[in-house]
């Protein structure tokens, strides 16, 4: 073993051995001291993560043809319905685009029935027929290009939203796709949120029988949203943190969550038998938890303990106690390891009580 590793195992000892005990006295008089057992019970941790809310549907609606803008039929913050108007560029030469082209494909309409005509006299050839045939399908497809380019000046909501500001004013002169509007659907909100791979892991164990885990959502006011969400997607990789992105789906029928809004998503973890103890039956040695349990001869002995988790007042132990040990739970400064005492057995209902924990 290195001397830098006898040197902590001695400062450890030292600590154990004597660390904040400065009132015990040298003497072997027993001290009367409550002691408990560990609690097992079913416990829920309630874990927050920061997360980031967005429209199921978030789209830019932009200028699908260059012109002015003629006529502006929404205002900023409306909700417009799928298929109502917003937007009309200008479209008199698109108009006069589709008359000429009607009118070039009309010419060779006649001129494809008048060669048609021929060829059934046997006067000129079926391959010129085909060729005017030809023609008359470029001259058909250019109309209905044009009646494109006239529909896109015809600018309409591709579904039923809620609108943000207006980027471009009537009379303005607009560029193909330059931005007019973003639209967002909030009938149902998407909220997204980095989960450690620890916690996802306990996630994935917890909810293997589930298709999906309910969530609830603390807003930066810190009330809760009415409407309870589902965890539905989970990114297929872990990020150069060691975390990954879930989301989960929140109902908006009320309008209340905005596109860009942010708040916390509240997972209930379940800690099924879980072994619950008090916080101040605890004490930390170099960032590491310890207890004292108590022998059969009513000798102290400081024992390290695992926590699993923390909530108000308790600890819950994964390791380094059993059920049926008893455990210190005042006086910890006054008593050291090997103390005698004279203990005073406090039920663990009613130590739980006394902290005023109301756990699940």
């Amino acid at each position: 073993m290195s001397k830098k590793a006898l040197l902590a195992v001695s400062i450890v000892s030292a600590l154990l051995g004597g660390c904040g005990h400065e009132e015990h006295a040298a003497h072997h008089e027993k001290l009367q001291f409550n002691v408990t057992h560990p609690i097992v019970q079913d416990t829920t941790l309630v874990k927050e993560y920061v997360s980031q809310i967005r429209a199921i549907q978030h789209i830019e609606v932009r200028a699908m043809e260059k012109g002015y803008l003629q006529s502006t039929f929404v205002d900023e913050g409306q909700t417009v319905e799928r298929g109502q108007p917003m937007f009309k560029i200008m479209p008199n030469v698109y108009e006069a685009e589709l008359h000429r082209a009607e009118a070039e494909a009309k010419a060779v309409e006649m001129e494809y029935k008048n060669t048609k005509s021929l060829v059934e006299q046997n006067i000129v050839s079926p391959n010129e027929l085909a060729v005017i045939e030809a023609q008359l399908q470029k001259a058909q497809a250019e109309v209905e290009l044009a009646k494109t380019h006239l529909a896109f000046t015809d600018i309409k909501a591709p579904f039923t939203g809620k609108m943000d500001r207006l980027e471009a004013r009537t009379g303005s002169l607009l560029d193909e796709g330059e931005l007019l509007t973003t639209l967002s659907d909030i009938s149902t909100m998407w909220v997204y949120f980095n989960v450690p791979e620890s916690e996802y892991l306990k996630y994935a164990q917890n909810s293997a029988s589930n298709d999906q885990t309910s969530v609830r959502l603390k807003l930066a006011d810190g009330s809760i949203y009415a409407h309870q969400g589902v965890i539905d997607a989970i990114e297929a990789d872990f990020d150069h943190t060691g975390t990954i992105e879930m989301r989960a789906s929140f109902p908006n029928p009320d309008q209340l969550l905005r596109h860009g809004q942010t708040g916390n998503v509240m997972v209930d973890i379940a800690y099924p038998d879980a072994l619950v103890i008090p916080q101040k039956a605890t004490f930390e040695i170099l960032d590491q938890s310890f207890v004292y349990v108590l022998d059969s001869e009513n000798k102290l002995a400081t024992r390290h303990i695992n926590i699993a988790a923390e909530l108000p007042n308790i600890y819950l132990v994964s390791d380094g106690l059993a059920p049926d040990d008893t455990i210190l739970i005042e006086g910890l400064r006054r008593v050291s390891n090997g103390d005698e005492i004279e203990p005073e057995l406090i039920s663990a209902s009613d130590t739980l009580a006394e902290l005023s924990l109301h756990a699940e």
